[in-house]
């Protein structure tokens, strides 16, 4: 027992002081991004910010751990300040990509599949003069809501790790073609608007001009259902395993046209064609489903068909993977099996590093927040991806339902959770108590104008109201 505390203490410590180095290096790397050395240790103290363990990661409480007396830097660094924004995610996108290739190969695993899982998500907005909001089906809320959405590209390495490499806020139309509310909201001048699926163009021709091309491209229905997407993916040579309506129209080899689903009751009706195959481990364990695939008019297109064990819903995903590359079944279950890491990004995103959080309200804003977020993120993932063999002390699983426990269960690798807890522990050090002192004047101060001016403006509409009356 004494000797399993020890490596456990001995791990832990690894896992921290790799962290640490990770994190250098990545402020390191991205210093070209800033044309000043203020605002990039700005940025440091925004990263290291989102990576403590604040229960709110908003402008007045990242400036008060950063140690400042107000949140004009935050503001600053965020809305003002020069930097290259998207110079800045490609540094984070290849220090993941790198650190995770690295891992793979430590870890003897470099056969493994390599995804983008491209997928978004939202925020929760109030009001109406944030950059992108708009009343919209919000995944995060699970309804029609007022908010913002964004594309995101996470980088997938199957047995390793994963991490968000890339990422575009989609614009409202309405906003662009409205000159003022495109001035107030911060859209730059050459803004156009693009689509989900054509944003995810963009971020996947980012991630290949920094030499990321992975195994596959998945993505759900949105980008699945968008022609334009699967068109540029086929033109680059790029395979991709997209999710697709039921009524999603199909050529069969007989020149046969079928939507989805007319093709899975017609074609499979025997059992025969189907096989049960895990689509992978999952948060709970081997995640089975019964499998069956149809060729198509293309000898290089494939519809494969997921289906629910218990429930029988189906899942359409619409296949191509390009002449001299491996194509089975296998092959395509396992990529898509490996499009969930993306939710456990946006769940890691957002729970432990603030990514819906931002109340920045311009187009710039947005970007960076996302970004700095993103760099936390990949340091998380990186360091967790390089430990996971190390730190994996884990009793063998049981064999048999009877089978009693053991004596000393050990303990799962660390998490990317778990290693941001070690380093907000390690870097955050108490405020002194002047400034504890000076931010709640300062807060109350502040709260106190704010109160002053609402009431005022409220005094004017009421006045406004009675002569309309």
């Amino acid at each position: 027992m004494t000797s399993a505390k020890s490596e456990a203490a001995a791990a832990v410590r690894i896992g921290a002081g790799l962290a640490l180095r990770k994190r250098c290096e990545l402020l390191a790397l991205l210093r070209p991004c800033f044309a000043r050395t203020e605002p990039w240790l700005q940025a440091g103290k925004y990263a290291a910010a989102v990576m403590s363990e604040l229960p709110e990661r908003n402008g007045w409480s990242i400036a008060r751990h950063a140690g400042d007396k107000t949140p004009d830097r935050t503001q600053r660094l965020l809305n003002h300040a020069s930097w290259d924004t998207f110079a800045a995610m490609s540094v984070v996108r290849r220090f993941a990509a790198a650190g995770l290739e690295d891992a793979a190969r430590r870890r003897r695993r470099r056969g493994g599949l390599v995804i983008g899982a491209i997928d978004e998500t939202g925020q929760e907005k109030a009001g109406e003069a944030t950059a992108g909001v708009k009343r919209q089906y919000l995944g995060c809320a699970g309804k029609v809501a007022n908010g913002v959405n964004t594309v995101h590209l996470s980088y997938v390495r199957e047995k390793t790790g994963h991490a968000l490499i890339g990422a575009r806020q989609w614009i409202p139309r309405e906003h662009l073609e409205d000159p003022v509310k495109s001035l107030v909201m911060g859209l730059p001048p050459d803004l156009e608007f693009r689509t989900k699926g054509q944003l995810a163009i963009d971020i996947c021709t980012d991630a290949a001009a920094d030499g990321i091309r992975p195994d596959f491209y998945c993505g759900d229905e949105v980008y699945g259902n968008c022609t334009q997407l699967r068109e540029f993916f086929e033109a680059s040579g790029q395979a991709y395993v997209l999710r697709v309506p039921s009524n999603f129209t199909l050529t069969l080899a007989a020149g046969t046209k079928l939507t989805c689903a007319e093709a899975v009751t017609t074609l499979l009706k025997q059992q025969r064609r189907w096989e049960v195959r895990s689509a992978g481990n999952g948060s709970k364990g081997e995640r089975w489903y019964a499998w069956a695939w149809l060729a198509t008019a293309s000898p290089r297109h494939h519809l494969l068909i997921r289906r629910h064990l218990k429930t029988g819903e189906l899942a359409f995903h619409y296949c191509w993977v390009p002449a001299g590359q491996m194509l089975t079944k296998t092959r395509l279950i396992r990529a898509a099996g490996l499009r969930w890491p993306v939710e456990e990004d946006f769940e890691f995103g957002k729970d432990c590093f603030g990514l819906d959080q931002c109340q920045a309200r311009l187009y710039a804003a947005i970007a960076r927040h996302a970004v700095l977020v993103m760099a936390a993120l990949a340091i998380c993932a990186v360091t967790a991806a390089l430990l996971k063999d190390r730190t994996d002390t884990q009793a063998p699983p049981p064999v048999s339902a009877d089978q009693p426990p053991p004596a000393e269960p050990g303990m799962i690798p660390l998490t990317i959770p778990e290693i941001k807890r070690l380093l907000a522990a390690l870097t955050t050090r108490p405020l002194p108590r002047w400034l504890v002192f000076h931010w709640d004047a300062w807060t109350r101060r502040h709260q106190a104008r704010s109160r002053w001016f609402h009431k005022r403006a409220r005094l004017a509409r009421d006045a406004e109201s009675a002569l309309v009356s």
